[in-house]
């Protein structure tokens, strides 16, 4: 274990997760980097799609995009929380998403959430996804 680095958590004993980490250690002197709800639409707020697998994809990108802005990557995230409208649009999608997911994220796997709720502020919205992040200290 080094004490410096972003380091996935699986307890001894439990099976590897697939497509996501069950925790992620985080060492001290990091900078967080908290991303709010980040839904389908592009950076003029145009959707890019109705449908959901477009809009996935496109609202983790903008995760990536925010993370990317404050100095970090993809591979920074730690945390990911979805909320999706639609869980059977999800499951009914399953490869489509795994297959935007590895555009956008490639093999890193964050902790992961995915929450169905009854609405979304915006109409068109088929899904929102929080991003948490650890960027490395600037003197490392």
């Amino acid at each position: 274990m080094n004490k410096d680095r972003l380091e996935s958590v699986l307890p001894d004993g439990w099976p590897r997760p697939s497509g996501y980490s069950q925790a992620w250690r985080v060492p001290a002197g990091h900078d967080l980097v908290f991303v709010s709800g980040q839904i389908g639409w592009d950076a003029q707020e145009e959707f890019v799609s109705d449908e959901f697998v477009e809009q996935f994809e496109q609202a983790l990108a903008n995760c990536v995009a925010i993370v990317s802005a404050a100095g970090g990557s993809a591979a920074s995230i730690v945390r990911l929380t979805m909320f999706c409208r639609d869980k059977t649009a999800y499951l009914e999608s399953l490869r489509e998403v795994g297959a935007a997911y590895k555009r956008v994220m490639g093999r890193h796997y964050p902790a992961m959430s995915l929450v169905q709720v009854a609405d979304l502020v915006e109409d068109r919205a088929q899904i929102e996804i929080e991003a948490t992040a650890a960027l490395a200290p600037a003197n490392t």
